[in-house]
């Protein structure tokens, strides 16, 4: 049984890895079943026990491309070797900006995934790989005294927002290095408003 469940588990990966590669290359519209099928050499039936159609089979390709994009975040966030709000914010929101150019986001989360899911679903799977680290982050901003924390909630929203637009600007544009270059510079100022407010100088003689 457990062998079952093994190869089971295998196969549903190999679909889910070889969609991916389809997907990306040849979007939701020109991707058909029987173009898995013959790439990934199962049987429909295998298939359709473990996706109910493509749309299912997207779906899943959608989460487990979040999750790569969620531990490419994470390592580069450890990689900044950031600790203060500020800087964890900075370094996880270039680092989306980054990965909002590549191949593989650019058409299955940003171009494909909120028309195919829609934007009710798509939104809260967003939500479910992406706001509960800057909830985290944002709540100990406040308990640093940088934001109020009644306002941690709605700014967690804000940033994820202002993330995922910046994002499908990207994904959208003619000029990728440009559109993430003007993204990088815009969020950076967008931080350092909300958390390293200057001082209004003295103008007192």
């Amino acid at each position: 049984m457990d062998r079952r469940v093994d190869r089971g588990q295998a196969t549903r990966q190999h679909l889910v890895e070889l969609a991916t590669e389809l997907f990306a290359d040849r979007g939701y519209e020109g991707t058909s079943i029987e173009a898995v099928l013959e790439r990934a050499g199962v049987s429909r039936g295998s298939l359709y026990h473990h996706f109910k159609g493509k749309d299912r089979l997207f779906e899943a390709v959608v989460e487990a491309v979040h999750t790569q994009v969620g531990e490419a975040t994470l390592a580069a966030v450890v990689a900044s070797g950031a600790t203060e709000p500020y800087d964890l914010l900075k370094a996880a929101e270039l680092a989306w900006i980054q990965l909002a150019g590549e191949p593989v986001v650019r058409r299955i989360l940003l171009i494909d995934a909120p028309t195919v899911l829609g934007w009710r679903r798509w939104r809260d799977i967003e939500a479910q790989f992406g706001l509960g680290m800057l909830k985290t982050v944002l709540q100990q901003a406040a308990d640093a005294g940088h934001v109020p924390a009644r306002l941690v909630e709605p700014f967690a929203h804000i940033l994820l927002a202002t993330g995922n637009e910046m994002a499908m600007v990207i994904a959208l544009a003619d000029d990728v290095p440009a559109a993430q270059a003007t993204a990088e510079a815009a969020v950076e100022e967008f931080l350092t408003r909300l958390l390293r407010p200057t001082e209004p100088e003295n103008t007192t003689p």
